[in-house]
């Protein structure tokens, strides 16, 4: 299991990392949450078909800096982010907590 860290952000989260094209499209669906998140790299975008809860999904580029933060709804379609290589979901209203917003630089390391 690795962690997600960032500047203000007041404790690691616990990360799942999808590398695999079977996981990256297998994502969060069939879940009913998560605690933590979610990276799926890479990728630029996502969507919420067949999802079960609204989730938050930054966008990140090649250096982990925040490109876009977006919460979307179930059923929806995300457009491609051109810079983003990374996305990161996690359960709406997350991203916030965390204080991950765009312009921040994230961090990936093992717990």
């Amino acid at each position: 299991m690795a962690v997600l860290t960032s500047a203000g952000m007041p404790a690691p989260v616990p990360l799942e990392i999808a590398r695999s094209a079977g996981a990256r499209r297998r994502g969060l669906l069939g879940r009913t949450g998560i605690e933590g998140a979610l990276l799926m790299s890479p990728a630029s975008a996502v969507h919420t078909l067949g999802m079960r809860f609204a989730i938050d999904v930054a966008y990140l580029d090649a250096a982990l800096r925040v490109v876009a933060v977006r919460t979307m709804r179930p059923g929806r379609l995300g457009l491609p982010r051109l810079r983003a290589r990374h996305v990161l979901e996690a359960e709406a209203g997350a991203m916030e907590r965390w204080g991950i917003r765009r312009g921040v630089r994230v961090s990936v390391r093992d717990a």
